[in-house]
């Protein structure tokens, strides 16, 4: 059976946004084109790694063609996106493995996500064995052009930074009440 696919091609939108307090944000990947609207959430590692990717992949274009392809170096201004998630936000699904590419015909990146599932996770001791991944139910497709990738990274970026602040001593989320701080022996330590 083929898989549902939610594509869009481009859409109106594409965004990383949350929901929820810093500590307790649930991230997700949104595209909205005219009343329909597709909500996928994914983990806070996911969100950077595909910004990282996309930024990456947008460089290689840029270098490889020697700007003949039309990738800007940075996100166009006119393209900011600061507003919060469309509403209602319903998760179509919890995102598990996602591809990234370029198609050179339309320029246009090409993201594809698929649902996490326990069948598709391999342990340690199975990486030798031949293992063929599950044909997933469905599948969330989005084309977008590379000034629109930009924009998604810059706004990817913003989101990322907005949950709570790092400790300068140790690296870990500090809470507004603060952390146990692994390199002050377990002394409190407050936001500074």
């Amino acid at each position: 059976m083929a898989p549902l696919v939610h594509g869009f091609d481009p859409p109106e939108r594409f965004v990383a946004g949350t929901v929820g307090p810093p500590g307790q944000r649930t991230f997700f990947l949104q595209a909205k084109d005219g009343a329909r609207l597709v909500s996928v959430a994914l983990e806070k590692q996911q969100v950077e790694a595909l910004a990282e990717r996309i930024d990456e992949l947008l460089d290689e274009v840029l270098a490889s063609t020697q700007g003949d392809a039309a990738v800007p170096a940075m996100a166009p201004l006119g393209l900011d996106d600061t507003e919060p998630l469309d509403q209602p936000i319903e998760e179509e699904f919890r995102a598990g493995t996602m591809t990234l590419s370029w198609d050179p015909d339309a320029e246009r990146v090409v993201i594809e996500v698929f649902p996490f599932t326990e069948a598709a996770v391999v342990t340690p001791d199975q990486l030798d064995e031949d293992f063929e991944e599950p044909e997933p139910d469905e599948v969330f497709l989005v084309r977008i052009p590379a000034g629109v990738a930009r924009a998604f990274v810059k706004r990817a970026e913003q989101v990322l930074g907005a949950g709570r602040p790092d400790c300068p001593f140790c690296g870990n989320p500090v809470d507004p009440d603060g952390h146990l701080c692994v390199r002050a022996n377990g002394f409190r330590r407050r936001d500074p």
